[in-house]
This record gives C-alpha cells, sequence and structure tokens, in this order.
C-alpha cells in the first residue's frame, strides 16, 4: 500500500504541475491508509505522465515490482524528510542565536574597536518622548514638510531608559547624571556621592587616568547638575561654588577635565566683582588659570578657536554669567553667544587636534541644558527651538564620526523628562478635542522667560498709567512678541498683577491656544528614549540608566573602582588648593537634612508635603 504527499519548498513542486493535479494530497503518515485499488491507480497515472506508456503496476504473481517508479517515490520522501529536519534546526539554531544577542543587548556586554577610539556622550536633559513628537510636528508645519520627514534622532532611535533614583521614583538630574558617569544609584540631589556620602569613581576621571583627553560642553551652567557629575563629587547639586573649584583641579584628583564650554561664570568670580554669584572672595579663573587652563569669557575669544582648529587646551570658556538663553533668543545674539552645535563641533575638533599623536582617543559629554529649563517653566515654544538645537549638535556628532579615521560610537539620552508634556490639552468640561495647533508655536519669536524679564523691566521703569502697561503688554509682548491676538482681559491683568511670575502666565497663554498639556513643573518618571550611531547596539531595548554608564566604561575600557579608592583615600583631607582649613569636608558640607541617608525610596506618607 502506498501513500504520497507533494513537499513544496521555494518553488520545488513548480517543475510538476501536471503531476500536482494527478498526485494525491494523503499525508504520508496518514491513519487512513487508501485502497490497494486507488493506490494502484495513481501510481498507474503518474507513471503515464512521466513515461507517456500507461502501465499497471499492481501484484505480478504475488511479486511487488520494484522498478524506478517505486525507488524514486522513496528518493522523494527522505528528501522530504531531510529538508524538515533541516527547516527545524535552522529554526532552533536561529532563535537560541536570537535568544543570545538579547541578552548581551540588555547586559550590555560592549563590542570594542581594537585600538585608539573616542567616545561622545550626549545628554537632552528633560527632553522625554513627548518632546520629540512636538517638535517633529512644528518643524514640519514650519518649514511646510511632509509627514514621513523626520528628526535626525528619530533615525537613531534604538531603545529607552528608566530612570528612577534611590530615593525617589522620579529622579532629578544630579542622581540620573550620577547613573551615567558612576553606573550607580543614587539619591536625588548628589553629585558623584553615594547614599552613604563616599564619593564615586566617574567615567571621565576614569578616561583621563586611562591616557584620554576629556571634555564638557552645555548650554546651562558648567557648574550644573549634570556636568558636574562627570568632573566633581558634593552632597548636593547647590554646592555650585565648589563644584567649580573642583572641575579646575582642586580636589584630590586635580585636573581631569581637558576642556569646558558653556555658561556659570559667576561661580567662578569673586563675590566683590561684577557679575559674581559666589559666597566667598575666592578667584576660581585665577585657579583655572594656575592650574594650566587658557581662559575665554567672550564671543570674540570663541571665535578666536576657529571652531577649535586654533584651541589650545586645557581651555575653559564661559560665555554668560549663568546659562546661555533659550536657542529661541540666542538667535538674535549670534554676536554675544555660541550655539550648542558650534560649541560641540569646537569641542570635537580642539579633542581630535589634541589627540592625534596619541594611542588614545578622547571623552566628550553634550548636554542640551535647557531643554530642562523649558519643561520646567512649560514653555512650548522654548521646547521646540531647544530641541531643534540639540537635533543639529547630534546630527554634527555623527558626521564628525562618519568623517573621522578613529573608531567612535555616539550614545545620546536624557536623565529625565521634565514637564509632563503632553500634546494633546482639553481645556473645557466637555468631551475634548483631538487637536494641537504647531502654528501658535511658529508665530512666536521669543521665550517666555525673555519676555518675563522685558516686562519686569518695563514695569520697573515706568510711570506709565495702567492703561498704557496693559498696551505695551498686549500690543508689544503679545501680538508682537508671541503672535497672540485674542488675549483676554483676565490674562492681561493677571500679567500687570503678577509680573514676577509672568514667565509661567506666557507659557500658559501659549499652551492653552496651541492646546499642549503640562502636568508638572518638576519631573517626571517617564522612559526617556536612548538613541546611537553604529556601535551602541548593546543599548538596543529598554534598560536601567546605569546600564549606560556601564556601557561607556566597557567601551572606553575604564577602571571606575581604582579612581573610587583614590577619591576615598582623601576622604578626611580638609585643605585643598584653596587653603580653606575651615572645610571639613573636600567633598564641601552635608545637606541640610543633617545627612539623613538616603538609599530608599520616599514613602507616601497621607499628605502632601511642600519641599524648599
Amino acid at each position: 500500500m502506498r501513500s504520497r504527499t507533494i513537499v513544496e519548498l521555494g518553488g520545488a513542486s513548480a517543475g510538476w504541475p501536471a503531476l500536482s493535479k494527478v498526485m494525491s494530497q494523503q499525508p504520508l503518515l496518514s491513519s487512513e491508509r487508501p485502497s490497494s485499488e486507488q493506490s494502484d491507480e495513481n501510481a498507474n497515472a503518474e507513471d503515464a505522465l512521466l513515461t507517456g506508456e500507461l502501465t499497471n503496476r499492481g501484484s505480478l504473481g504475488g511479486r511487488r515490482k520494484y522498478g524506478w517508479p517505486f525507488w524514486r517515490e522513496v528518493g522523494l520522501f527522505v528528501w522530504a524528510v531531510v529538508a524538515t529536519a533541516a527547516v527545524i534546526i535552522i529554526a532552533v539554531l536561529y532563535g537560541h542565536q536570537t535568544s543570545k544577542d538579547n541578552s548581551g543587548a540588555h547586559s550590555c556586554d560592549t563590542p570594542r574597536p581594537g585600538g585608539k577610539r573616542n567616545l561622545i556622550f550626549m545628554v537632552s536633559d528633560g527632553m522625554g518622548p513627548t518632546s520629540l513628537s512636538l517638535t517633529r510636528s512644528f518643524r514640519q508645519f514650519e518649514l511646510g514638510l511632509h509627514p514621513g520627514d523626520v528628526l535626525t534622532l528619530d533615525k537613531h532611535f534604538i531603545g529607552s531608559s528608566r530612570t528612577r533614583s534611590t530615593s525617589s521614583l522620579v529622579t532629578d538630574s544630579a542622581a540620573g547624571a550620577t547613573a551615567f558617569s558612576c553606573a550607580l544609584k543614587t539619591y536625588n540631589g548628589a553629585v558623584a556621592t553615594l547614599p552613604d556620602r563616599t564619593p564615586c569613581g566617574t567615567v571621565l576621571e576614569a578616561a583621563k587616568a586611562a591616557g584620554y583627553m576629556t571634555g564638557l560642553v552645555v548650554t546651562t551652567r558648567i557648574t550644573d547638575a549634570t556636568p558636574a557629575c562627570f568632573a566633581a563629587h558634593v552632597n548636593t547639586r547647590w554646592e555650585e561654588d565648589r563644584v567649580a573649584e573642583q572641575e579646575v583641579g582642586d580636589y584630590p584628583l586635580g585636573r581631569v577635565v581637558d576642556l569646558m564650554l558653556g555658561g556659570g561664570r559667576c561661580h567662578f568670580l569673586p563675590n566683590s566683582t561684577d557679575g559674581s554669584c559666589r559666597g566667598d572672595e575666592k578667584d576660581i579663573v585665577a585657579l583655572a588659570k594656575m592650574n594650566g587652563f587658557n581662559y575665554i569669557s567672550d564671543r570674540e575669544g570663541f571665535d578666536r578657536l576657529q571652531l577649535g582648529n586654533t584651541a589650545k587646551l586645557p581651555l575653559l570658556g564661559l560665555f554668560a554669567e549663568t546659562d546661555i538663553p533659550y536657542e529661541v533668543d540666542r538667535r538674535y545674539l549670534e554676536s554675544t553667544y555660541p550655539s550648542l552645535d558650534e560649541m560641540a563641533r569646537t569641542a570635537l575638533m580642539a579633542l581630535t587636534k589634541a589627540t592625534q599623536d596619541s594611542d588614545k582617543g578622547f571623552f566628550l559629554m553634550i548636554e542640551g541644558s535647557r531643554i530642562d529649563h523649558a519643561g520646567h517653566g512649560n514653555d512650548p515654544v522654548a521646547q521646540v527651538h531647544e530641541v531643534l538645537a540639540y537635533d543639529k549638535a547630534f546630527a554634527s556628532v555623527l558626521k564628525f564620526l562618519d568623517d573621522s579615521n578613529v573608531d567612535g560610537v555616539a550614545i545620546s539620552t536624557s536623565d529625565h523628562e521634565t514637564g509632563g508634556l503632553a500634546a494633546a490639552r482639553q481645556l473645557h468640561q466637555s468631551y475634548p478635542d483631538y487637536l494641537w495647533y504647531p502654528e501658535v508655536l511658529a508665530n512666536a519669536s521669543h521665550s517666555s522667560e525673555h519676555l518675563a524679564a522685558r516686562l519686569q523691566s518695563y514695569l520697573s521703569s515706568s510711570s506709565s498709567s495702567m492703561k498704557d502697561n496693559m498696551r505695551f503688554i498686549n500690543e508689544t509682548l503679545l501680538h508682537k512678541d508671541l503672535g497672540i491676538r485674542d488675549a483676554t482681559n483676565d490674562e492681561l491683568q493677571l500679567l500687570l498683577d503678577h509680573p514676577e511670575s509672568s514667565a509661567f502666565i506666557f507659557a500658559d497663554i501659549v499652551s492653552r491656544r496651541a492646546q499642549i498639556g503640562w502636568t508638572t513643573h518638576g519631573h517626571s518618571a517617564v522612559d526617556v528614549n536612548i538613541y546611537g550611531s553604529a556601535g551602541s547596539e548593546p543599548l538596543q531595548g529598554n534598560h536601567e540608566n546605569t546600564e549606560i554608564g556601564e556601557f561607556i566604561k566597557d567601551y572606553l575600557e575604564l577602571d571606575l573602582n581604582s579612581v573610587t579608592e583614590k577619591l576615598r583615600e582623601k576622604g578626611t583631607q580638609s585643605e585643598m588648593l584653596t587653603g580653606d582649613s575651615d572645610m571639613k569636608s573636600w567633598m564641601a558640607k552635608l545637606p541640610e537634612q543633617g545627612g539623613r541617608e538616603q538609599d530608599r525610596l520616599d514613602l507616601y506618607h497621607g499628605s502632601l508635603r511642600i519641599r524648599h
């Protein structure tokens, strides 16, 4: 008795069209065996198709004839079995390899080039997934682009990061950046310091110890939480005066940063100097020069660097007393402040030239700092322009890597999301509109911060009547600078009565009309995106933020533990280069709460708490 099947692998059955119509579809191992008569009829028909002669394949004198047709069938059967087994084996091996690859990605088993290498780590402070959606739609509207036109960042999205700290499910920038720099979790407010108040070695410090050149580029104060976490150690992020001292080398490791570009000049000047915000008379610029830094403080000095071609390291460039203005405002002040992209390209060139004769490359951290500030202010106009400025810098970094003859990788992520941004807003109690209007943002020419400063300056120097003040607010600030022509009397009166809060009021006026929502003036716990160049594949998928620090450490082959040990050896040293014998620790004072341990999450106590 016989049974047969047609096995179609690739186009195997295509060569047998006539045979396919005649041959039985009965499975090889069918429990319903065909009759001898039916089987023989099928076989006779098959032979007729193959040979052109009608044959009788029934019993011949009680013996079965084992001719070519029989052995051909045996061959087909064996071939089908072998092919099926091969497919199963290949599927099993592929599944095993995929599982192995995914496991490697989540464990950050970082592939490393064999020789000289560079790593550029970019931080989009406060930028969450909605920031990208908002900015993408804004750009498409403003430039008349197709909906398929996306940001450079969109093209390099690889995963997401979980951001909790040890003290809260909602992290701050200090704890978030420490996760990157030390590859360890800590409490909110800690700058490269652990919950037990001991310092942790950072990837920048370890890179310097390993022979790499190092750099920091930011648009906020160079002493702010994120840059501080790579080159300083204090118990609370508000110790910016002490951070400035450490960044120029006044701490156990000496000078570890070769290039710093950004704002924050006020923390480097003695308090008797115009533009200072220090609490003492220390001259940190002088201290920096004593440690070999070349110092520049204005656009003219920056331009002399020729985008890094003539830069001499170590270099300290402080271009604003505090933060560099929002990009939406800075673009009118090109002669005063460099952009993030200009500073990034300058740093890349300067570090490239400084390492051209070295067998080591460089580590550079670039932060789009003020995306976070726009989120804190709930200012969508500032937000989209900050994200666009960051995207431009990211594109320049990718071009640098493409053009470089040195192996390198770029990683971009956020320490957290700020503002609880939503690209939608319900303005009334009835069913919500499915709308948001990017044209409202396109009509605005300045940030709410800028308009608030102008309003306060005008009111403090004006003796005009209330009617004139209202006209200035409506016609100059709202009509001309924000493109708002339907302000209500209540909104105008609110601005006039509360100029000290006018930045928030201006931002809300815009957000309502654009139908953009915000849930907080603080941070949120949403996962943030990870972007990367070729070589960043181990960070595909969802990761804890500390895994990004692990990636940096592994890619550059850094020893963080040895740096941590050196720092802790100096844990009780009280006097450094500044000669401050009253300082109880080189890490500065403990937080005001008296050093309370913050190694566990804050708990809900049943009532709202006001934090100062």
